[in-house]
This record gives C-alpha cells, structure tokens and sequence, in this order.
C-alpha cells in the first residue's frame, strides 16, 4: 500500500530509499491515528499482538514521538500530549509540523481507538515491506557490481540471511542495544537458573552432571564436541539431541509454554550417517536394545514391543535430522534457517565439522576453509540465537602420547576451532585404550606371572568399565575441569553416574 496522500514530506535520512520515481510502501494516516490512540489510552499497546517498535514507523517524528511513549511507560509514568511537550519543544522537525501543538491533533478525532490493533498490523507489515525494498535493492545491486570477485553464491547466501532477518521481523536487528535492555536479558537467564532450582540456565542436555558443570547450554554458544575415534562423539550427541528434544515434548504436553521450557526443537545435520541409522540409534537408546540385535533382527517378540512403544511414544518428537551429504556451510545455514523458521528450533547439532564444506574461495587451503567453517558456525549461533554444538575429530598425535586424554592442542588443522568456541568438550573413555592392553587370558598352562598379569589388568578394567570422561577443556562462562558419565556401550547411551565426585576412575 503506497500511501499518495503523504501528511509529511519524504526524509531522506530513511535507510531504504526508493528508486526515482516510486513510494516507498507507507501510510502515515495510520500512524497518526495510532499515536493518537494510544496518547489517549496508554493501554492501546498492552493489548498488542505485534512486537510494534519505534523503526517500524516510517516518519521520523513518529518514531520519536513512539520511543518516548514506551520511555515514559516504562517508568510507570502516563503518557499524554501534556507530558509528551517538554520533550518535544525544541524538536525542529515538529516545528515544521506547527509544533507541539501537533501533539494534541493527533488525539483530536480518537478515530484510531476504534481499531487499534488493525492499525499497529499495518504499520508493521508496511515496515517489513520497505525493509524487503532494501533488500531487494541491495541484491539486485550486489548482482550488478562485478568490480570486485564474482561470488553470486556468497551473494546468495546473503540474500537469504537479509529475508531471514526480514521474515523473522527483526528489520533492526543488528543495531546496537541500550544496556538496559541487555541487562534484562541478563536477568532472564539468572531468572531460568533459579527456576531450575539454581542448577542450569541454558538448554538441558538431560544429563545432570553436564547441567551443573555448564549450566546448561546457552543461546549463541557455539560447542565443540571432539573426540577419538569409538569413544562415543556421536552417541553423546545423539542422547543430548533426544533429551532435549523429549523435554520439549513432554513440556508442551504438561501445558508449559515453549519458551518457559528448558527443552529444545533440535535439527541435526549428519554428514556421516543417514536418518534412519540415527533414528535406529536412539530407538535403540530408549527401547534398551543392543544395536547389534536391531542391525541383524534376532529380536525377542519382548524387545520387539518394546521397540514398537518406544516408536509410537516418539512420533511427536521435535527433532528434525537432515542427512544431505557434502554440505556447504553456506547450504547448512541456510537450511538451519528454513527449520528455525519453520519448526522455531532451539538447537543445531552438526556431525561433524570437518565433513563441511567451504564456499570454495578457501577450498585450496583447508586450514583456511575450516577457519571459515568454525567461524559460519559461530555466525549461525548468534543468528539464530540458539546453542550450536559441532563435533570434531581430533589429530593423530593423542595416539603417540602415553597419555591419551585429548588437548586443545589436538583439534584437527585450525586453531581457529578453539578461538571460536565458547565451550570446548573432549569425550574420553579410558575403558577403550585399557582394552587394547588386554592380555591373553590364563590357562591351566600359564606361569604364575601370566596370571597376575591378567588378574591386574581385569581388576583395572572392573574399575574403568562403563565409565567415561566430558573432559571441558574450554568454557568462556565458566570454569574448566572434568565431568564424570557412565556410557553403556550395548545401547549406545551415555547417563549421569548417582555419585557426582570426580575421581580418577573416571580418567
């Protein structure tokens, strides 16, 4: 809607600019008319459906005259033309305007008490349509200029994130805040630990002794789950993905708001397995039934039943899994996107790092390409503003050292994986290596010598079997140290021992 009636004169201060010759889509009538409401009964804007905000209105005047209103009702203060006047009389714009006396026209009619909500609607729809102008011109500009490198797939890209932005509503969303907002945000956070029971903050991962650690994971938090080879990077994963995912649910179910909930949508992105062999894994999890029964069909008509429970009690489980091979981190943002839009997901787990791929303007250098990956994933998080965990493979070189727990050190060809990581978790099972150790067992034959052997190696393998390690090498929030769990290798399933103290059993 193009308002041709214009009650001011067009600002070209305004971001979007129209080409010459074009309106930008605007109807300043109705922005009037909803000030004036609102100026008459400061209630008009509790009973908003739309998140209406100061650079929703396309006159400046109006967006001053708004951001005052909200400032004086944050303070519990009323807001009429009289107390709006001391701010207003040495605005020049308003001058121009007939002054403060502009102020109580706009209340003179009341036409706008008659559909308030009808009116705030429109405002906002018109200000997301100037913001696809702006996006649209940017594009087709961006397309047009070839002076620099042609890269139409990072233009793509960008154009995606711009009406993500846009179809999310944040028109503004990459202004800087006032810190009274953001010390709000602050307090929410500290206001969800304490309705915990002062045990985690952020988004659970189901197990408890990883919640007290962490306090949970955080919105924007980018987590880097690495580990060997068989100690169980994705299984934990997985368990984090479903525990997340079921709280949700079960949440929802109970009544809870979603946002009140701290459960999770959850989009995985395996680039190493396809939907349904994570899909077995976690039925398998839940049904406790050993995979290898699952993979060869030698079930019990018990476990066959409890298998089909555990499917129908799933159905409605808000985890989405995307298996598309040799993704870009371009085509995984985007996709993350689509499912934060479509199915407002709260977490995004990718398995793993160093099968993504770059946009290929760093393809032949992979330092650089994995640098650019960390540091789209980063990116991701904060757009999105929800946690990101990532798993990694680490480096050779834990195999070469006597001591085998992972460091920093040893995350695979960037240093840049850590520097962008706000959490850095190393999965360790010294089960696995003790096992390589194993002895021949003893026989009637066997020397004195031999039987020790074995019954020192038995008695340390007692001590360390089912236990694991989240060693947390990395936590900008918070300190480092070791988290013990219990990992039971026939479900693939990893859960929170009942004693929590950390002990050298679990190393």
């Amino acid at each position: 809607m193009a308002d041709t009636d214009l009650l001011f004169p067009a600002d070209d201060s305004t971001d979007a600019k129209p080409a010459k010759g074009t309106v930008l889509p605007a109807n300043l009538e109705a922005e009037a008319a909803f000030i004036g409401a609102v100026l008459i009964d400061n209630r008009v804007i509790e009973e908003l459906t739309t998140p209406l905000m100061p650079e929703h209105f396309h006159e400046p005047v109006h967006q001053r005259i708004y951001e005052r209103v909200l400032k004086l009702l944050e303070r519990n203060s009323v807001a009429t033309p009289v107390t709006l006047k001391p701010y207003f009389e040495s605005d020049e714009a308003l001058k121009q305007l007939g002054g403060t006396t502009y102020l109580a026209q706009l209340t003179a009619d009341g036409q706008g008490l008659l559909h308030p909500r009808e009116l705030a609607d429109q405002i906002y729809d018109l200000a997301l349509l100037r913001e696809l102008v702006s996006v649209g011109r940017n594009l087709v500009e961006g397309a047009l200029d070839t002076s620099d490198e042609v890269e139409p797939l990072r233009k793509i890209e960008q154009a995606e994130a711009d009406l993500y932005r846009v179809a999310e509503g944040a028109s503004t969303g990459n202004e800087a805040q006032t810190f009274r907002k953001a010390a709000f945000g602050a307090l929410e956070v500290v206001q969800a630990a304490m309705n915990s029971g002062g045990r985690f903050s952020g988004k659970t991962t189901g197990l408890d002794t990883i919640n007290d650690k962490t306090s949970g994971l955080h919105n924007s938090d980018l987590v880097i789950l690495a580990g060997r080879p068989a100690m169980g990077k994705t299984s934990l994963a997985t368990n984090i993905a479903f525990n997340a995912a079921r709280r949700l649910m079960d949440d929802l179910k109970a009544g809870i708001e979603p946002e009140k909930s701290p459960g999770a949508g959850v989009a995985f992105f395996s680039l190493e397995m396809s939907a349904d062999q994570l899909a077995t894994r976690i039925l398998a999890e839940q049904a406790e039934i050993s995979s290898e029964k699952l993979r060869s069909g030698k079930l019990s008509r018990e476990e066959f039943q409890r298998l089909s429970f555990a499917s129908q009690e799933l159905t409605d489980l808000p985890l989405y899994i995307d298996d598309t091979p040799a993704l870009t981190i371009g085509a995984l943002r985007t996709r993350a996107r689509r499912l934060k839009r479509r199915h407002d997901i709260g977490l995004v787990i990718v398995d793993y790092l160093q099968l993504l791929q770059g946009s290929g303007r760093a393809s032949d250098n992979r330092v650089n390409e994995i640098s650019e990956i960390s540091r789209g994933l980063k990116t991701l998080a904060k757009e999105l503003h929800v946690p990101v965990i990532a798993l990694s493979q680490l480096s050779r070189q834990v195999e070469q050292r006597e001591d085998k727990r992972p460091q920093l050190s040893d995350l695979r060809e960037s240093g840049s994986i850590e520097q962008d990581a706000d959490m850095v978790w190393f999965i360790f099972r010294a089960e696995y290596y003790h096992n390589a150790l194993k002895p021949d067992t003893p026989d009637e034959t066997s020397s004195e010598e031999v039987r020790m052997k074995y019954a020192e190696w038995e008695a340390r393998h007692l001590e360390l079997v089912n236990k694991a390690t989240l060693i947390v090498a990395k936590q900008r929030h918070g300190s480092t140290g070791n988290v013990p769990l219990l990992f039971h290798s026939e479900f693939t399933k990893f859960s929170s021992p009942d004693v929590r103290h950390y002990d050298e059993d679990y190393e």
